[in-house]
């Protein structure tokens, strides 16, 4: 039998351990085989430490998800933020409705009565048709406090921002899929669905209780609207054209101005102007009201429709002619807004000049209108507008 290989015998070199440097100093001994475990109580508080958090995650999920339940359970909202303090920043978003009330519940009058507007990115830039707008309250007889009912509805972030700079009762109406920042031109498709879109926010004011009068910003206010309009009206109306009676149908209604008591006939109605925007499609608000304001529902429901002669709520169409008269008036009959900002521009050197002059010379009325300048009458001329050729025949006889 064959004896065993021997094999060499080969000895271990021991070698020092490396040496590390650590930033924060030395973390100690490294455990061996001999190091022993650690204790039972070591464990214990570790498995508690561990179990506690968890515990605290699982109740602050469960407040997000359910705080009704949560103001019932047994942990104290003190013991629980004294865990977790970030938790009292916390704010869920608020309802817009909620939000809205309490905007139209600092600016209301003692009637439940605001000032409603609309602005959008165009129309709020510097040096624009709403800084006008806003001096012309400024200026006015007895209007510079009504700037503390005035809402600003904005219609694009840009424009909210801008109101919160320099006014302090704005609500953001942004409409999802649709871009009101620029300047929505007449009945183009964006035009439309401002307008239709403003019909029934105002049916939402109403429904929360508040009378409004809705304005354009490129009407200026000379005189306190208030007490011109009829008390016993539900919808009131400014005109293009006025005929001549309040109560005349035929009158040509502007949509720009209007003063709605909120009560169950004008909720009806306003859904159902509104809801006429299928029967007519196409058609903006000012023309649907045209036709439906023959409509035996207006009737049936008892809506009592005033409209609102040009002496006191004028405009381009169908000027104010006593400036002693006058409480706004509108830059209608009017395209594009930098023809508007011109007139109106004019309109208030015009308004300035008027006050300035003594009270025997202001009752002579020696200061009139001078615009229209760059706005044209017939500018917007459609199927059912005003005759203008009325306007400007009274124009000429004025001249001679």
């Amino acid at each position: 039998m064959a004896s065993p290989r021997a094999f060499p015998r080969f000895h271990r070199r021991r070698c020092p351990p490396p040496t590390a440097s650590y930033p924060f100093g030395s973390p100690g001994p490294l455990p061996t085989r001999d190091s022993a475990p650690p204790k039972p109580s070591k464990l214990i508080r570790r498995a508690a430490f561990l179990f506690t958090l968890l515990t605290l995650s699982l109740v602050m999920l469960y407040t997000v998800t359910d705080p009704i339940r949560f103001s019932s359970a047994s942990i104290s909202s003190s013991t629980f933020l004294r865990f977790f303090p970030s938790y009292l920043n916390y704010s869920p978003p608020p309802d817009p409705m909620q939000h809205l009330e309490e905007i139209l519940r600092n600016a209301s009058m003692e009637n439940n009565t605001v000032i409603l507007t609309t602005l959008n990115d165009a129309w709020a830039s510097t040096n624009s048709v709403f800084d006008l707008f806003l001096k012309s309250f400024m200026l006015g007889e007895g209007t510079h406090r009504l700037l503390d009912h005035l809402v600003i509805i904005a219609l694009d972030e840009k424009a909210y921002n801008r109101c919160q700079v320099i006014h302090k009762h704005c609500f953001s109406l942004v409409t999802e899929d649709v871009d009101f920042q620029q300047e929505a031109y007449f009945m183009t498709a964006n035009y439309l669905k401002m307008m239709w879109r403003r019909i029934d926010f105002l049916r939402s004011v109403l429904e929360l209780g508040y009378s409004f009068v809705f304005t354009d910003v490129d009407i200026m206010w000379f005189r306190d609207p208030f007490p011109r309009f009829f008390p016993d009206a539900d919808f009131q109306i400014a005109c293009d054209h006025f005929l001549g009676s309040p109560d005349d149908l035929n009158n040509l209604p502007n949509g720009g101005f209007n003063y709605v008591k909120s009560n169950n006939r004008s909720i009806a109605f306003y859904k159902f102007w509104y809801a006429s925007h299928e029967t007519y499609p196409g058609y903006h608000d000012q023309d649907v009201l045209n036709k439906i304001k023959f409509d035996p529902f207006i009737s049936d429901i008892g809506l009592k429709i005033r409209f609102l002669d040009t002496a006191y709520f004028g405009g381009l169409c169908e000027r104010s002619k006593d400036l002693n008269l006058v409480c706004t008036m509108h830059a209608n009959c009017c395209f594009g807004m930098d023809s508007k900002l011109h007139d109106l521009k004019i309109m208030l050197q015009d308004w300035r000049a008027f006050t300035s002059l003594p009270s025997d010379l202001k009752k002579e009325s020696v200061i009139s209108w001078r615009v229209p300048q760059n706005c044209s009458l017939n500018s917007l001329r459609h199927f059912d507008s005003p005759p203008f050729e009325v306007v400007d025949q009274e124009e000429q006889e004025e001249e001679n």
